[in-house]
């Protein structure tokens, strides 16, 4: 889809609302009440700033073109609230009195870039988490009787918020009593559980203090952009990096997955490939005590939030850091060995497009199946840009996977496995669809204008005109919809699994900083060193320590070539298999935010095979195999359970009362997992043996690759045969 022109429209406009901005914020906002007993988290100017043209921005050019009204006001606090306490654990009934007077007053406050309301709401939150943290700390070394007949309320969402702090008392004590329970029932010590579950809090009570005038704002402008439409989305600093590394499938740094443990920063997994992984000095559990950049001096990180150190460690391509490491096994107390690393770019190949070969016998026929498996659809534009050759793509992986899998492999169908494939570059679904179809439509496109666009595969030739399905779940979602709604409109594959998602929305990155001139950028720099309230801000802020952030905005809508919408309804495979989620909970149509469905007219596509006539058998086939597997019997049973489960709000906290119904549950698990491992010729496990390898049997991808098996015996060589499909290029 071209936005080239539009962004450029876009850009010029928002230029000027954004200089007029800048120049108004000596304005200032309303003063924020000081919540006593707890740090008082407070905006900064460029958080005032982001938001007043965040406003401008969707007003303007949101596909829904609305006004931030009173409604919306109302809305947004509501979700802001939910954010912090969904489950009334924290606020009293007094505290949301009081929020009430921001109910219709936080679009007047945010076109005007003041934050006080949300910030002193988070504030009073932070005050209630301490009370809990401070009261509950003082509760677990009680000698709770455990033979009692009480039980603790754990979802309280539907009950009214609690009158006073006496009432939210008895259920943070339940609360403690049942994480006790737990820890009993693991059968370790109680006095090791005393000790287990004070340092869990003061761990969780140390991370909460923590927490930063970013962390707020993302919080807020979660639930502002949420009460919009479900994929308007801001990214703060820190979540707009990772967000374009998950869509690159790339970072410059070490290559090492860290996480928080006892305050220090331990190394969880080393990433194939990266620097750690070539230097072999570091191992998963080693603890990092210490960073330094290049020769420069070290600065302890001990007690730092992670993303603050991860931040120092990661850094660019060819530059050099050092870490104070404590091996894995020895004490803290023992002395740190220094590692230096160069950072390099680091690919993240466990979260590509890979390919399996499978084999299944049908009738007496044997068929071997690629699969590949595609977690999302990725492109590194920033290597892209800048020339590189090889710069990691989507289609440029499945090509070579497809390769590999007709040279080497020699397979008979070909099965694309979108299953938990949330969407990403649109570029990419569009270059994909064209290795299995021969130039055309792919997606029409329209825009808040009412414009459509058509975009096209514009390559001569196919990577496969093979048989070929597509496997899709209740997460595939927007690129995964456009792709397999197009296979399906063009008759090219058949489609398996449970009605997709339902995105059926553009959204348009757009980063802030790009859209101001650095001039202004400097005098917001000023005003935070001038009025350096958080303790988190440089002691001199310049212009290039400005970062406003991202806004992925919804700007359009996609359709199929045939016309529909993919927006709310998804794609519908051809053949249905009962779904692994909830149909109910999960999706664009229970989304209160979300866009309607609605249709265009065609595109000028011409369909290269009708497949109506071989899916009411396969159809009949799959349903009749689903009536008769104990997998899928199974999966009935799991969500006549989920029902009955999500009535319940507590649970018992008589130990031996909860412990006989652990024990049922588990006796039942071992008498189901013996069942099906009979049913596959497998021994059956004791309790306590932990299932193997085997256990982990994808009963959804065995069902399509028979769906595939019977579409090729009642189809034979259907699709090359009436000479429909082009040959390889």
């Amino acid at each position: 889809m071209d936005f080239k022109l539009f962004k450029e429209m876009l850009k010029r406009i928002f230029f000027v609302l954004f200089t007029a901005a800048v120049l108004a914020c000596h304005a200032a906002p309303k003063t924020q009440p000081v919540v006593e007993g707890v740090t008082n988290v407070k905006p900064d100017e460029q958080q005032q700033l982001v938001i007043k043209e965040v406003v401008n921005l969707i007003e303007s050019y949101n596909y829904k073109k609305l006004e931030i009204n009173d409604s919306i006001s109302s809305i947004i606090l509501d979700k802001y609230i939910k954010s912090l306490d969904q489950g009334k654990n924290y606020f009293l009934a007094s505290d949301i009195k009081e929020f009430e007077k921001y109910r219709f007053t936080l679009d007047d406050d945010f076109k005007n870039g003041d934050l006080s309301g949300p910030f002193y709401i988070y504030n009073v939150y932070a005050k209630r988490l301490n009370e809990y943290f401070n009261y509950s700390l003082a509760q677990i070394k009680t000698k709770f009787d455990f033979n009692q007949n009480d039980t603790y309320t754990y979802d309280r969402e539907k009950m009214p918020w609690a009158a006073s702090s006496t009432a939210l008392n008895e259920t943070w004590k339940k609360r403690v009593k049942y994480e006790l329970v737990n820890l009993n029932l693991a059968g370790t010590a109680q006095a090791k559980n005393v000790e287990t579950l004070t340092k869990r809090y003061q761990n969780l009570q140390s991370q909460t203090s923590k927490t930063n005038n970013q962390d707020v704002f993302q919080i807020l402008m979660d639930a502002f952009t949420e009460s919009i439409d479900p994929h308007t989305n801001y990214f703060n600093p820190v979540n707009a990096v990772a967000f374009n590394e998950d869509m690159s499938r790339s970072f410059e740094g070490i290559g090492a997955r860290l996480q928080l443990e006892n305050e220090v920063v331990k190394i969880s997994e080393i990433i194939a490939g990266g620097p750690a992984f070539k230097d072999k000095q570091l191992t998963p559990g080693d603890r990092i005590i210490a960073v330094a950049q290049g020769d420069g001096e070290f600065v302890d990180v001990v007690g730092w939030r992670l993303d603050a150190t991860v931040s120092k460690i990661k850094g660019a391509k060819g530059t050099k850091v050092r870490l104070k490491v404590i091996p894995a096994g020895k004490e803290m107390s023992s002395k740190p060995v220094i590692i230096s690393l160069v950072r390099d770019k680091v690919v993240l190949e466990e979260t590509s497009a890979k390919k399996t070969v499978k084999t299944i016998n049908m009738n007496g026929k044997s068929y071997k199946m690629g699969v590949i498996t595609l977690p999302a659809f990725y492109a590194d534009f920033k290597a892209a840009n800048a020339g590189d050759k090889n710069y990691k793509s989507t289609t440029r992986d499945v090509r070579k996977l497809i390769d590999s899998l007709k040279t080497f492999d020699k397979v008979d169908a070909i099965v694309m496995d979108l299953r938990g494939n949330g969407g990403g570059s649109l570029v990419e679904a569009i270059s994909l669809t064209g290795l299995f179809i021969d130039k055309g439509p792919v997606v029409q496109v329209k825009d808040l204008r009412g414009k459509i666009e058509v975009d096209e595969d514009q390559t001569t030739g196919v990577a496969w005109d093979g048989p070929f399905g597509v496997m899709v779940d209740r997460l595939s979602a927007s690129a995964s919809e456009i792709f397999a709604g197009a296979i399906q409109d063009y008759g090219r594959g058949i489609i398996m699994g449970s009605q997709t998602y339902g995105k059926g929305t553009v959204q348009s990155s757009i980063d802030l900083n790009k859209l101001v001139n650095p001039s202004m950028l400097q005098r917001v720099a000023g005003l935070i060193t001038k009025n350096k309230t958080t303790g988190t801000a440089p002691s001199n802020v310049t212009a290039a320590d400005i970062n406003l952030g991202q806004i992925n905005l919804t700007m359009a809508k996609f359709y199929r070539v045939a016309g529909s919408s993919t927006q709310h309804k998804g794609v519908t495979p051809d053949v249905v298999f009962p779904s692994l989620y909830p149909m109910d909970k999960i999706g664009e149509d229970t989304e209160p935010s979300a866009l309607p469905w609605d249709v265009i007219p065609s595109s000028n596509f011409k369909a290269v095979a009708n497949l109506t006539a071989v899916k009411p058998n396969l159809i009949k086939n799959s349903e009749q195999r689903i009536a008769n597997s104990l997998d899928f019997k199974y999966l009935k049973q799991d969500f006549a359970e989920m029902k009955k489960r999500d009535a319940e709000v507590s649970v018992p906290l008589n130990e031996a009362k909860l412990k006989a119904e652990r024990d049922a549950q588990e006796a039942k698990s071992l008498a189901r997992i013996n069942e099906l491992r009979t049913a596959r010729g497998l021994p059956s496990i004791k309790k306590g043996e932990k299932p193997t390898k085997q256990d982990a049997f994808d009963f959804i991808e065995d069902e399509s690759l028979h769906v595939m098996g019977d579409f090729m015996q009642q189809s034979g060589n259907y699709v090359m045969n009436l000479g429909l499909m082009p040959k390889n290029n």
